[in-house]
């Protein structure tokens, strides 16, 4: 079947079909870089990662851009509450996003642009959109004038008061409507900021997205990504400077996922449900996480539950488990199998995608014959793969162990107890191969026997 895709902007699923037949350009709105990314952030990662990952199978060449938001007044009050460098916070934070969503396996974009690197781009955008008169310079800033585009409002589809409600917009003297918005404001000497036409200053943060994606996609492109948060007043916005400035559409498909919560409400620090990726990640494996999150349709709101981790990592266990028993028939390459690329085809259903691991894993335990067994195991391999999922060794997945767990023995420790175990077992002294299997299960390793010898896991 044909791609499908949710589109946000007509309301209703459509076939895709990309302005270049051999080329498919994204734009998604990456990280604001002042702290850990929390899993809110996470979520829109995994879910455009495995749309890339679809892409990148059904035509000859993808481009994946997703900025780095670098300039922002989170980062200034971050700077100003701690003492530290802007440059610093921005590179080390920035690198801390990078290492923790390598872990959820999430492949590099094609083009990760920083704010900070386009601001001319934002400029000359500004100066457009102020010589065909749908922004004005006001006390050293700039805003776009809402009322000068007859469609305003077209992605969230919202009245305009529903919109200034919503956007809970500031009231200012220079503005000449309350919805009109900022392009560029003025930065006093101890805030970063940059020459223009209108003083020194820095760019409004939507302003930011229509540059690089311009920048690297052009004026119109297939698809825009990001949060259902987004829809407004940051999407809205784009495609009201965009689309002014340029006289041209913009985004073609606009796909957003859902909401996130934990445990059943929404996920804030004062309810002290708030976690960052880094603080899951200490708890279990970046893959369980992944998993998690798929197993609720991305446009739908997902509900971050410990029980629905637990059962994300009990179906990589069995997952991995039966590819840990059938290692000794190598894997053949095969395609992709039709059922997983027809879920994820339709609109990126991954929980019916997972469903087929589940099938594809039953197949290959009832496997008998060699030949079978590797091609069973390349096909649950190519499903893991276009999920982002089942990407490491079996022995490296069973071994994982949460940070700051009482480790117990290393790995040369337990390989000897389990050599000691099976010489105890030899000469029939089985009251010591029992006690050895204990002390093992109480520092947290699995013994499992099987006919090709004993293998183990941590708990």
């Amino acid at each position: 079947m044909a791609l499908v895709l949710y589109n946000t902007l007509t309301r209703r699923k459509e076939a895709f079909q990309p302005l270049s037949p051999d080329h498919v350009g994204m734009y998604v709105c990456g990280p604001t870089v002042y702290d850990r990314a929390h899993i809110g952030n996470a979520r829109p990662v995994i879910v455009f990662d495995v749309l890339y990952r679809l892409l990148t199978r059904l035509y000859p060449a993808v481009t994946y851009v997703r900025n780095i938001t670098d300039v922002d007044d989170k980062i200034n009050q971050r700077s100003k509450d701690s003492g530290e460098p802007i440059a610093v916070i921005t590179a080390r934070t920035t690198q801390m996003f990078h290492d923790d969503i390598a872990e959820l396996n999430a492949l590099p974009p094609t083009i990760e642009p920083r704010a900070t690197a386009h601001i001319q781009q934002m400029i000359d955008m500004i100066q457009v959109l102020i010589a065909k008169g749908h922004a004005y310079a006001a006390e050293g800033h700039v805003l776009f004038e809402v009322g000068s585009m007859a469609d305003y409002g077209q992605l969230s589809r919202r009245s305009m008061d529903e919109m200034i409600a919503g956007a809970r917009v500031e009231v200012a003297p220079y503005k000449k409507n309350a919805g009109d918005f900022v392009l560029w404001k003025p930065s006093p000497p101890d805030l970063p900021g940059w020459d223009s036409p209108w003083g020194r200053g820095r760019p409004g943060w939507h302003i930011e997205c229509s540059a690089m994606s311009g920048q690297y996609l052009g004026q119109t492109f297939d698809i825009h990504g990001g949060g259902q948060d987004l829809v407004f007043p940051h999407h809205e916005n784009e495609i009201a400077q965009s689309q002014c400035a340029n006289g041209a559409p913009f985004a073609r498909y606009w796909l957003h996922n859902g909401y996130l919560m934990v445990e059943g409400e929404k996920m804030s620090k004062s309810l002290g449900n708030f976690f960052t990726v880094r603080e899951l990640l200490e708890t279990a494996p970046g893959e369980a996480i992944r998993l998690c999150m798929l197993s609720t349709h991305y446009h739908q709101p997902f509900d971050w539950t410990a029980e629905g981790l637990k059962q994300a990592r009990a179906t990589l266990d069995r997952l991995y488990n039966a590819l840990r028993g059938t290692a000794d028939a190598g894997t053949e390459a095969v395609e992709l199998p039709l059922a997983v690329q027809a879920a994820l085809e339709d609109d990126l259903n991954t929980p019916l995608a997972i469903s087929h691991l589940h099938e594809l894993a039953g197949s290959l335990n009832k496997a008998e014959s060699v030949a079978d067994k590797a091609r069973a195991r390349g096909a649950l391999l190519a499903a893991g793969q276009a999920l982002g999922v089942l990407l490491q060794d079996p022995e490296v997945w069973f071994r994982w162990q949460s940070a700051g767990a009482d480790s117990g023995p290393d790995e040369a420790g337990i390989e000897n107890l389990i050599q000691a175990r099976l010489e105890a077992r030899k000469a029939k002294n089985f009251a010591e191969a029992d006690r050895i299997r204990k002390e093992l299960a109480d520092s947290g390793v699995v013994l499992e026997d099987g006919p090709q010898g004993t293998t183990w896991k941590r708990a």
